[in-house]
């Protein structure tokens, strides 16, 4: 218990709550494990102090209440006034409550939060990518398209699709994509058909995805080793089903083994088979879905191809098809006429009459695809293989430290992620996967996902990827093992937890649902 105390503390890390700060800023100080509450931009305004200073007017002065009359205020707004250095030292301080992944590990299952290599944004900063007009073409854009045009080539090689559009913003709009082209497909042939099957082991979005395209979502349930029941997925196959949609290796973070088998029984029924490439980094390298016999396909660069993403984006969810759903992309697609070689060759292709449309304004999130684009050339594809392996050996190293401690519903070797459960501590002395996530806040660390595969009950569902060192990784073990036993012998420091952060345990129904942002500091 002496460790867990000292590392709940922060000593010698600098991440105690107190950690000297509170002095000089407007604030009580605070001892190491009181909160410190960080007060609005308002209430640290000083009458009369200012940050700035304009320069001489040079334009004609006008009566502005002459001009525009009742449009103007009756007074000046209340804005706050400070100094420069104070603006800033409130927006660092207000930046240090976050938690982020240059800071520490950020273990979140199925969201692959890996560190992201700071020359991406570099070449994303480069005047000739970050200026370049959304809607400029041909002559104007010859060297963003060609980017462009070469991005999707690239992630063709790497996932064995024939075709990519890039204009999808994020993860779950390339899903609907990919379910509008499924529609596309059947209904060029007479029938649109009416169910898509995804397994109760689906990331959230599937459903929801097949549910926007108009169709009905089959479930079907996982079998004992977590993988899809094949007799149970042949049984709900019939000529209505259009697609199933499959993650792989799956939630669980367990392979399909029996993938070829999948893929011929809903093919003999005339479906599609859609893979969800969320989980995409644990196979880079390895296995192309291409040549498992999937016909369609999301990718997200940022997460396997290391943009930044969290707090609502931006994203980027390429879809990748094969030759015979080509035509049903998304449009503009990058292109490009090699007559053209001496010219401008580089092009955006409007002219798809089956394409299902545009899904986003101007060509998707081009600077997320410039990051992806610098991240795969940077490592090639002996690096991306790598990223698989050593993601995959992070994953299992984890497994195996942990795995005596909570209980492995799904054991056995896993991929890029696993999923314990909490069940055991719930059961022997209340504690719940979401005291446990709370408690990983006093230390310093963000939790995993919780609660989510929904077949696991009390679900801890842990990704570290590839980028944390063996430190890293025995770091974040230790503190998961210090709340196990916590859990065990002093369930009420779990239970209340955090104690060390801005503010305790929120409302989080209410605060989903009320949007009435005004703080109330008792």
């Amino acid at each position: 218990m002496s460790t867990a105390t000292e590392r709940e503390r922060g000593a010698g890390n600098g991440r105690g709550a107190g950690s000297g700060r509170g002095a000089g800023n407007g604030r009580d100080a605070a001892g190491p494990n009181e909160r410190v509450l960080e007060p609005t931009i308002f209430e640290l305004s000083s009458p009369g102090r200012t940050g700035h200073r304009l320069p001489p007017l040079d334009v004609p002065e006008i009566d502005l209440g002459a001009a525009f009359g009742t449009a103007l205020r009756e007074a000046p707004p209340e804005l706050p006034e400070l100094s420069e250095p104070e603006v800033v030292r409130h927006f660092t301080r207000l930046a240090e409550m976050n938690h982020h992944v240059d800071r520490a590990i950020y273990p979140l299952g199925s969201c692959t939060m890996k560190y992201n290599p700071k020359i991406n944004e570099d070449v994303a900063a480069l005047p000739g990518l970050a200026g370049v007009h959304p809607e400029a073409e041909g002559e104007y854009a010859q060297g963003s398209i060609a980017l462009l045009h070469h991005l999707g080539r690239l992630l063709c090689e790497i996932s064995g699709m024939d075709a990519v559009s890039l204009q999808p913003p994020a993860g779950a709009s390339g899903e609907l994509a990919g379910m509008l082209i499924v529609r596309a497909y059947h209904s060029d042939r007479g029938n649109p058909r009416s169910r898509v099957i995804v397994p109760d082991s689906a990331h959230g979005t599937n459903p929801a995805s097949v549910a926007l395209a108009g169709y009905e979502a089959i479930e079907i349930a996982s079998g004992p080793d977590g993988r899809i029941d094949v007799d149970a997925l042949r049984a709900a196959v019939d000529d209505e089903t259009a697609a199933v949609m499959i993650t792989n290796p799956n939630t669980l973070g367990v392979f399909e083994t029996r993938i070829h088998e999948i893929v011929d029984v809903v093919h003999a029924a005339g479906g599609l088979v859609y893979l969800d490439g969320a989980n995409l980094n644990a196979s880079l390298g390895v296995v192309r879905p291409g040549d498992e016999g999937f016909d369609i396909m999301h990718f997200n660069l940022h997460k396997t191809f290391s943009a930044p993403h969290g707090g609502g984006g931006p994203g980027s969810g390429p879809v990748g098809v094969m030759a015979h759903l080509a035509q049903y992309l998304p449009y503009p697609v990058a292109a490009r006429d090699e007559t053209k070689a001496e010219g401008y060759e580089y092009y955006m292709d409007y002219d798809r009459p089956k394409s299902i449309g545009r899904v986003h304004a101007a060509y998707g999130n081009f600077l997320v695809a410039v990051k992806a684009y610098a991240y795969i050339l940077t490592l090639g594809p002996a690096g991306l293989r790598r990223v698989a392996e050593n993601a995959v050996l992070n994953a299992n190293y984890l497994q195996k430290l942990l795995a005596p401690h909570y209980d492995l519903p799904y054991g056995g070797y896993c991929q890029h992620e696993f999923v314990l459960s909490a069940s055991r501590q719930k059961e022997e002395s209340g504690v719940t996967a979401l005291d446990i996530a709370k408690r990983l806040l006093d230390y310093g660390l963000h939790a995993p996902t919780i609660y989510f595969p929904l077949i696991v009950k009390e679900a801890l569902m842990i990704e570290p990827t590839e980028t944390e060192s063996r430190e890293s990784l025995d770091r974040f073990a230790d503190v998961m093992l210090a709340i196990a036993r916590e859990s065990r012998e002093s369930p009420e420091l779990v239970t209340g937890a955090p104690t060390t952060t801005p503010v305790g345990r929120l409302d989080e129904a209410r605060a989903a649902k009320d949007l009435d942002v005004a703080w109330e500091n008792d």
